[in-house]
């Protein structure tokens, strides 16, 4: 698979994920020094792993609301509460998910990230109740 099918498996994986407004917003803005990243994200992340289909896109949303509770990264944490579900996680697994975090990584991380999921759910169907 050369770069060029890379990319466009990463950029379609990606839209699906998190929303093809929100990924074309972040393609648009990028710049000359930020669009490497964007591109190397784009590939690698969302092209060679979101593209392995060996595990479904639900368990990877699963996965990354687990791991970025863990690196208390609130905005990526945002980000992926709503890919979760529009890959068909529910409310009931991702609380699941927040509180087996709350065993393995601590209540003050899981705690932010209920407060950040909580905000995301709303913001979510608050998007798809208008759409």
């Amino acid at each position: 698979m050369d770069t060029n099918d890379r990319f466009n498996k990463g950029f379609e994986n990606r839209k699906e994920v998190l929303g093809a407004a929100h990924v074309e917003k972040s393609w648009a803005n990028a710049d000359d020094f930020n669009r490497p990243m964007q591109k190397f994200v784009t590939e690698s992340c969302w092209g060679d792993i979101w593209g392995d289909p060996t595990l479904p896109f639900k368990t990877r949303s699963m996965l990354n609301l687990g791991m970025l509770t863990a690196m208390s990264q609130h905005h990526e944490l945002s980000v992926h509460v709503k890919g979760a579900l529009r890959n068909g996680v529910t409310k009931e697994e991702i609380r699941a998910v927040l509180m087996q975090a709350a065993v393995y990584c601590g209540a003050p991380l899981a705690l932010a990230a209920f407060r950040v999921a909580s905000e995301a759910i709303k913001a979510y169907e608050a998007e798809t109740t208008s759409a």
